[in-house]
């Protein structure tokens, strides 16, 4: 690589994961995976919570490739993505506001068919792949350089996928450090049953993180 070696590339993605967890687009998707995880048993927890952050972070990977081979236009398609998923964000709060969260609980719980079992983490793990925090937007534009320097070769795509990989991985670590320990489930659980009973709150949380989704998508230059 020019800019950076493949060590370099591979601590920054480690860093900017770590820190893509507490981004207010990630936590969107951390609380509606806790909420999907409620009332499983301790196994499952760490079954499910392993094949979504495996899935997410390969997901992820596939998007390197895709961003070493488009460039700076896979910014746009990563602006849409922020878009939809920070409408759908304020969708789930207003549900909670006007008390029609029963259906969205149903459906994120254990006898909603499409979303059952390790195809369910799987699922969530590509939709929510697709969200790229902006915190990689350092990442990926090192990728676009690298790219523009020495062309899309075999070596580039391979680097491309393997540090947005590891982005993604890093970017679920804590989570599912949390479900390996006790007291962190515990904790889980907590946040879990919390969104019933303060749904207005919930709600307030999610519409709030919904429109900053989409005001960084339209309005934020992530682009150098």
């Amino acid at each position: 690589m020019t800019a950076f070696t493949l060590p370099h590339m591979l601590l920054l993605s480690f860093g900017l994961g770590l820190l893509g967890f507490v981004e207010p687009c990630s936590i969107g998707s951390t609380l509606l995976f806790i909420k999907y995880l409620e009332g499983k048993s301790e196994r499952c927890k760490v079954a499910q919570v392993s094949v979504f952050a495996i899935t997410r972070g390969v997901f992820i990977g596939l998007l390197g490739v895709a961003a070493t081979v488009l460039g700076s236009t896979f910014l746009a398609f990563q602006q849409m993505a922020w878009i939809v998923l920070g409408a759908g964000y304020v969708l789930l709060g207003i549900l909670y506001l006007i008390g029609r969260a029963r259906f969205l609980i149903i459906s994120l719980g254990n006898n909603f068919a499409l979303l059952s079992g390790l195809r369910g983490s799987a699922t969530l793990g590509v939709v929510f792949g697709l969200n790229i925090p902006a915190c990689a937007t350092p990442l990926l534009i090192a990728l676009f350089v690298t790219a523009a320097a020495s062309g899309a070769s075999g070596g580039t795509l391979a680097s491309g996928f393997v540090s947005l990989a590891v982005f993604g991985l890093t970017l679920s670590l804590p989570l599912v450090t949390a479900v390996l320990f006790e007291p962190a489930r515990r904790i889980l659980d907590w946040l879990a049953n919390l969104s019933g009973r303060l749904p207005i709150w919930t709600g307030l949380l999610l519409i709030a993180l919904g429109l900053w989704s989409v005001w960084f998508a339209l309005f934020a230059k992530i682009a150098g």
